[in-house]
């Protein structure tokens, strides 16, 4: 990865980010992260915001644009949100559900046999390694509690997802349907404007745990 998808990839992950923040996930010099940040504000990939203060000089963030987000990976061609609204338009909202429910049961079947494992911890790193294959963007961590909270940063069918919230309705009943005796909670939502998606999954009570 070059010093510029990993400043991408870090402020996908963790926006508004100061030069201070950056230079934590670098070893090279300040200047040299510098530089590549004036180039990708010179393409348009990122912006730069001043922070006024009430006491002091202001200072500067960094986050991405429009184009900066386009950069990471979408569905877009797969599932073009046209054709949703001129089946909605033809057909009715019901219509347009019911597709939608068939693509997350197409989904929740291909997943369950990728995944299929009696262990866990097995099946959580699984699920997460074939939804980045689909252009996710995932910290996952194991807990105290053994239980598991998932982070995504990158929602590759945002445009279809923002207007037809059902697929993270869907999304919350497949990840239920995977793990049925977990518990799955979902608490933040890139959809209802949240930076990341956020999940929480328990540890079956009849699975051992150990860190």
């Amino acid at each position: 990865m070059t010093t510029k998808d990993k400043i991408l990839h870090i402020l996908k992950r963790d926006r508004n980010l100061t030069i201070k923040d950056l230079m934590e996930h670098f070893t090279i010099s300040e200047v040299a992260v510098r530089k590549h940040l004036r180039e990708l504000e010179k393409q348009e990939f990122i912006r730069t915001n001043v922070i006024k203060q009430d006491i002091g000089r202001p200072y500067y963030t960094y986050e991405l644009t429009g184009r900066g987000h386009a950069t990471f990976p979408n569905q877009y061609e797969s599932l073009p949100l046209d054709l949703l609204r001129d089946l909605e338009d033809s057909q009715g909202t019901a219509a347009v559900k019911q597709v939608l429910a068939r693509r997350a049961q197409r989904e929740e079947t291909m997943f369950r046999k990728e995944i299929e494992s009696a262990n866990f911890d097995e099946k959580v790193e699984s699920l997460v390694d074939l939804l980045e294959q689909r252009g996710y963007m995932f910290d996952f961590e194991k807990m105290e509690t053994g239980d598991y909270k998932i982070i995504n940063y990158n929602c590759p069918i945002i445009n279809i997802a923002s207007t037809y919230k059902q697929i993270c309705h869907n999304e919350r009943g497949m990840m239920g349907n995977l793990f049925p005796d977990s518990k799955v909670e979902s608490d933040d939502c890139i959809t209802d404007g949240d930076h990341y998606c956020k999940w929480l999954i328990t540890r079956p009570k009849k699975e051992e745990f150990s860190l």
